[in-house]
């Protein structure tokens, strides 16, 4: 199972990062960032769950919960929409607990880490857990938001999502040299790709939240 699912996970994640990051600098709801985005869709449903597979449980399934309940906010409000949308905050919050405990876990260790992971990122992650439980509440409370609110929520969700693809490649050098020469393998080097993610993210939410008229076309058509 793992010969097999290994290069699966592999490619996935490679081909996540490559359509995450074309879908980033196209022309937002054009048709090449319409389909390019399903496509890293797809990509990053196979790689989280593979993820899962392979014994990364929560932060296979957490990239899955980024990515759908990212594609369920720019798609048309139905009771299939709806459920998922319960199922997702039961996770985020499932997921905020768990990475608090492995964070107080990791900061009474030694060193400060725990299977190889500083506390200060678990709790960075239950942080963003919590904020994504948050905006999952208000959904389920009053509605899902249109124009630009409904767009951030879009944007942040799926940049997120490509944080992790990137960052579980780009993190450890081993990955990296299997694929790019010495001069791509330091920390600073290996760093840029997910500091330029964030920066695209809040790029894009600042031109969302900015501008009256947006240059967005965000297709509702009900999910098969």
């Amino acid at each position: 199972m793992f010969a097999i699912l290994l290069p699966i996970h592999v490619a996935a994640g490679a081909l996540a990062i490559i359509l995450g990051a074309v879908a980033l600098l196209v022309k937002k709801g054009g048709p090449i960032h319409r389909r390019g985005g399903l496509l890293f869709v797809y990509a990053m449903l196979v790689m989280g769950i593979s993820a899962s597979m392979l014994g990364n449980l929560f932060g296979g399934l957490m990239t899955v919960y980024f990515v759908v309940t990212a594609l369920t906010t720019v798609r048309a409000v139905s009771p299939w929409t709806s459920r998922i949308n319960v199922a997702a905050l039961v996770f985020a919050a499932a997921f905020a607990l768990v990475s608090i405990a492995g964070g107080v876990e990791a900061f009474n260790s030694p060193g400060g880490f725990r299977n190889g992971v500083p506390f200060f990122m678990y709790f960075f992650l239950a942080t963003i857990a919590i904020l994504a439980a948050i905006g999952d509440v208000r959904i389920m409370r009053f509605g899902m938001p249109g124009g630009r609110p409904r767009l951030a929520r879009h944007l942040w969700r799926m940049c997120f999502a490509l944080f992790i693809a990137a960052g579980s490649f780009f993190s450890i050098r081993e990955r990296v040299a299997k694929i790019l020469p010495e001069p791509f393998l330091t920390w600073p080097m290996r760093m840029l790709p997910i500091l330029l993610i964030f920066a695209a993210m809040f790029y894009w939410l600042w031109k969302v939240r900015g501008r009256r008229m947006l240059p967005l076309v965000v297709q509702h058509d009900p999910l098969p």
